[in-house]
């Protein structure tokens, strides 16, 4: 590890205010923005994703942002890769560093790394999308407990509820069925080595206030067209990168499943949930510094200094 490299990492739940933090931590430093969010890669979703405004994207140079299209397989360990070697790259102009988002599993790729899998060969990716259309979640659960009866076990014994969500649970039969070998012997191979300090900042809310900001950002997503990107995008529905809150209630509404009024609460309530999820993500590091998201910049930026060395 580099000490003398830095890393700040801005995480928390959607529209709490992170990209708004970053960019003012990324003009104090005078060092540039790195985006962890793993929908915004994707060019053809704005809207839906909350990219940076243009106003935003000048006030701060920003790296990974839409800069993959939805018809590139595209996953979390290509992204350790290219992002490694990117920060790798912004270290020689400044040892300091921002990273921003709210994927989990994107920050611990950054921060740790993961395990080298095998490509899920593009048959088999098309038939568990089609058996999952047709049969649901408990296809997905029937074919890992038959492929990984251990990984099964212990995942149902961590999440009784809903086992892991379903993307999650597509790729850990991806993997077992293209491979024909259990998900869980790719376990633990890999122990990632950083030449950089990580220092995690987490904006926070009390939930109340943190529900209205999602229900607002939703509103505000509408009016500057969501329906209309959507309906744009409704041909590729069937790809991974549109499995994804916003787009996938408004699909199910174009589908004539659901009207309109019931698909935007059907956003507002599954982009809550996913904010819930986020926090418990994040919460398990014990190495992140949280604020109030109304906490000073200044306040911020001394604690940050405190960490530099």
């Amino acid at each position: 590890m580099n000490k003398n490299n830095y890393v700040i990492i801005v995480v928390g739940p959607t529209a709490i205010g992170k990209t708004a933090l970053a960019i003012e931590l990324a003009k104090h430093f005078h060092t540039e923005i790195t985006s962890c969010d793993s929908r915004q890669f994707y060019k053809e979703m704005e809207i839906g994703t909350a990219v940076p405004n243009k106003e935003e994207l000048t006030s701060a140079t920003h790296h990974f942002i839409q800069n993959k299209s939805i018809h590139e397989n595209y996953n979390v360990g290509d992204y350790e890769r290219e992002v490694l070697s990117h920060l790798d790259k912004l270290f020689n102009e400044n040892n300091i560093q921002i990273v921003v988002g709210g994927s989990g599993l994107y920050v611990d790729a950054i921060l740790k790394g993961f395990d080298n899998f095998p490509d899920v060969d593009e048959n088999v990716r098309k038939e568990i999308e089609q058996k999952y259309d047709e049969l649901g979640i408990e296809y997905l659960q029937d074919e890992l407990q038959k492929f990984d009866s251990d990984y099964f076990n212990k995942l149902k014994e961590e999440n009784p509820q809903t086992l892991v969500n379903q993307q999650r649970m597509k790729r850990f039969v991806g993997v077992s069925k293209s491979s024909g070998k259990p998900y869980s012997s790719f376990l633990n191979k890999n122990e990632g080595k950083r030449n950089f300090t990580p220092i995690l900042i987490g904006l926070d809310a009390d939930r109340e206030e943190m529900y209205n900001r999602i229900n607002k950002r939703v509103d505000i997503m509408l009016e500057n067209g969501l329906l209309q990107e959507v309906v744009s995008l409704y041909s590729n529905k069937h790809l991974n990168a549109l499995q994804t809150v916003g787009y996938r209630e408004i699909f199910t509404y174009l589908d004539g499943e659901f009207d309109l009024t019931f698909a935007i609460e059907e956003i507002k309530k599954n982009t809550r949930r996913f904010a819930k999820r986020q926090m418990t993500w994040f919460k398990r590091n014990e190495n992140t510094k949280w604020f109030d998201y109304k906490t000073n910049i200044s306040e911020i930026i001394n604690y940050i200094n405190l960490q530099l060395k």
